[in-house]
C-alpha cells in the first residue's frame, strides 16, 4: 500500500505530503500499547471498490460517520491517503439531497454501498477540513468541502424539524450513535422514512446532538469563507451558527443543572444527565461558561463522571444508569467517547484532564493490549464479549492511545499550527514526519525539548504543552498539571 499514491485521492497530489510517527518511551506500558496499537491498525485498512480506508474494526466492517472521518484524520499521521479517503469516501457518497451516509459497507463482489438508515453521528467536519492543511491546501477539496457542509446543513434543516421547534431531531436510537440506550425508550434502532416516526414514546427527540452537526457544519463553513478570503460570507455563516447556539441555550440548557438536556416529542425534557453535553464542546457547540459548569460540576464529579473509569455514558447516580457490558450507551464507559474528548476538552483550556484520561485508558487497557469498545466505569475492567465491539482490534479504543500518546508525548499538526505535549517522568522521543518536514520532541523526564527539522525552537519543564507554527515560532504555552 503506497502512501503517496493518487489513485482515488481527488486530484491531491500527496507525494510531497507523506506522513509516519516514531515513539519510543522507558514507560514499559505505554511502550507496549503504543505499538501494538500501530500494528494492529494495519488490519483494518480495507480496500473499498479501490481505495485504501480505515474501518471501525472489531466487528464493525464498516466506515461510519460518527467514527471513521475522525479515526482517518488521526491516522493520517501515518497514512496520510488513507486519512484523505476517510473524508473523500463520505463526500463522494452525498445524495442529491445532501444528506451524508450513516455508514458505507463493502460488499462482497467488492462494491460499496452507502446506506442512508440513520446519520450516525457526525464526526466530520473539522477532520475534514484539518485534512485540507494535511494533504498541501487544494483549492479544489476546500470548495468542496464547503458545497459537502452547505449542502448537508440544508437537508438538515428541511428535515429534522418536523414540528417547527427551531431544534433539530433524532428519530432513531442509530441517528446519534447511542446504540441500545436505554433513554430512547422504544425508538426504533434505525429509520429510513423521509418522515417522522409515529406512534413512539420519546422520537422525535429535540437533540443536542442534531443541533451540535448544524453548529460544526457552519462553524466550519465560516472558516473555510475565511481561509478562502470570503469574509462577508464567513461572518454570516458564523451568525447562523451562533443561532443554533443560541437556540440551544434557550432550549436544551438547565441552568439550575449546568448542563444540556433533549426534550421528547411532546417537548418535555429528559432529565437524564447523560455526557452527551461533552460531544457539543467536542462540535464547539456551547459557550465556555456553560462548557465550565459541565465540566466542574459533572464531568469531573467523581459521583457522576468522574468515577474509576471515567466517561460512563450516563451519569453513574443516574437512575437510568445501566452497567451493561455488551454494546451499550446506558452506562458503561465507551472509547470513542475518549477518543472525542480530546478535542472536546482542549478547544475550552481543559488540556489537563487529556493526560489523566490517557493514564486511565491505558491503564485499563493493560498490558494484554486487547482494545474494545466498552469498560467498566467501577472497575475499569475491559468488556471482551463476542460480537461487535467487544473483541479485540476496535478502532476508536487503538487510535485513543496513540492520540492520547501524541498529546501527551509527542506532536500533533492541526492546521496552521503544531501542538507539542510533554508529560509524565519517563524517557521518550517521538518524532512526526510530513513531508520534508520534521517536528520531534524529546523527555528526560524532567524537561522536554521540540525540534523543528534538527533545530531546537524550545525547552520547556516536562508538564507542558507548546503551540507553534510549521516553523517552531513559540504561539503559546499551557500547563498539563
Amino acid at each position: 500500500m503506497s502512501n503517496g499514491s493518487n489513485v482515488g485521492n481527488g486530484g491531491i497530489d500527496l507525494d510531497g505530503h507523506r506522513t509516519s510517527v516514531t515513539f519510543h518511551t522507558a514507560n514499559d506500558l505505554e511502550e507496549r500499547l503504543f505499538h501494538e496499537a500501530e500494528r494492529k491498525c494495519l488490519a483494518n485498512v480495507r480496500d473499498f471498490a479501490g481505495r485504501d480506508v480505515l474501518v471501525e474494526g472489531a466487528g464493525y466492517e464498516k466506515v461510519w460517520l460518527e467514527t471513521q472521518p475522525m479515526g482517518g484524520e488521526m491516522y493520517a499521521r501515518r497514512n496520510v491517503e488513507v486519512g484523505l479517503n476517510n473524508q473523500l469516501i463520505f463526500m463522494d457518497c452525498q445524495r442529491d439531497d445532501g444528506r451524508l451516509p450513516g455508514a458505507i459497507e463493502r460488499l462482497a463482489d467488492g462494491s460499496i454501498e452507502p446506506q442512508y438508515r440513520q446519520f450516525q453521528g457526525f464526526c466530520f467536519a473539522e477532520p475534514a477540513l484539518n485534512m485540507y492543511y494535511l494533504t498541501g491546501r487544494s483549492d479544489d477539496y476546500l470548495h468542496r468541502l464547503y458545497d459537502v457542509l452547505r449542502r448537508f446543513d440544508a437537508y438538515m434543516w428541511a428535515t429534522r424539524d418536523s414540528d417547527g421547534d427551531g431544534c433539530l431531531e433524532a428519530w432513531c436510537q442509530y441517528d446519534t450513535g447511542e446504540d441500545h440506550a436505554m433513554r430512547f425508550r422504544d425508538a426504533p434502532l434505525n429509520w429510513p422514512a423521509a418522515e417522522p416516526p409515529e406512534g413512539y414514546a420519546a422520537v422525535p427527540i429535540a437533540s443536542m446532538d442534531f443541533m451540535g452537526y448544524s453548529y460544526a457544519s457552519r462553524a466550519v463553513l465560516s472558516r473555510i469563507c475565511r481561509i478562502a478570503g470570503h469574509l462577508e460570507e464567513s461572518v454570516e455563516w458564523q451568525r447562523r451558527a451562533d443561532e443554533v447556539l443560541a437556540r440551544m441555550r434557550d432550549y436544551l440548557w438547565d441552568d439550575a443543572r449546568g448542563a444540556y438536556f433533549d426534550r421528547d416529542r411532546e417537548h418535555r425534557v429528559m432529565p437524564e444527565l447523560i455526557h452527551n453535553t461533552l460531544r457539543t464542546m467536542y462540535w464547539g457547540a456551547i459557550a465556555p461558561d456553560m462548557a465550565e459548569r459541565f465540566v466542574d460540576e459533572h464531568l469531573t464529579n467523581p459521583e457522576e463522571f468522574w468515577t474509576p473509569m471515567p466517561l460512563p455514558s450516563v451519569a453513574a447516580n443516574d437512575p437510568l444508569f445501566r452497567n451493561v457490558p455488551t454494546n451499550n450507551w446506558s452506562g458503561q464507559a465507551e472509547a470513542l467517547t475518549y477518543q472525542r474528548a480530546i478535542a472536546a476538552l482542549e478547544r475550552y483550556g481543559y488540556q489537563r484532564l487529556i493526560p489523566l484520561l490517557g493514564e486511565r485508558l491505558m491503564r485499563a487497557i493493560g498490558p494484554e493490549c486487547v482494545f474494545v469498545q466498552q469498560y467498566d466505569p467501577f472497575t475499569a475492567r475491559p468488556s471482551i464479549c463476542e460480537g461487535q465491539g467487544g473483541s479485540d482490534a476496535y478502532g476508536p479504543a487503538m487510535l485513543s492511545v496513540l492520540e492520547y500518546c501524541a498529546c501527551m508525548h509527542g506532536v500533533r499538526i492541526q492546521g496552521e499550527r503544531v501542538l507539542w505535549g510533554s508529560y509524565g517522568d519517563a524517557a521518550c522521543e517521538y518524532e512526526q514526519t510530513w513531508g520534508e518536514r520534521r517536528f520531534a520532541l524529546r523527555s528526560d523526564g524532567t524537561y522536554a525539548e521540540g525540534l523543528a527539522d534538527g533545530r531546537r525552537v524550545f525547552r520547556v519543564p516536562v508538564g507542558t504543552r507548546v503551540v507553534t507554527d510549521y516553523e517552531g515560532t513559540v504561539i503559546r504555552a499551557d500547563s498539563l498539571l
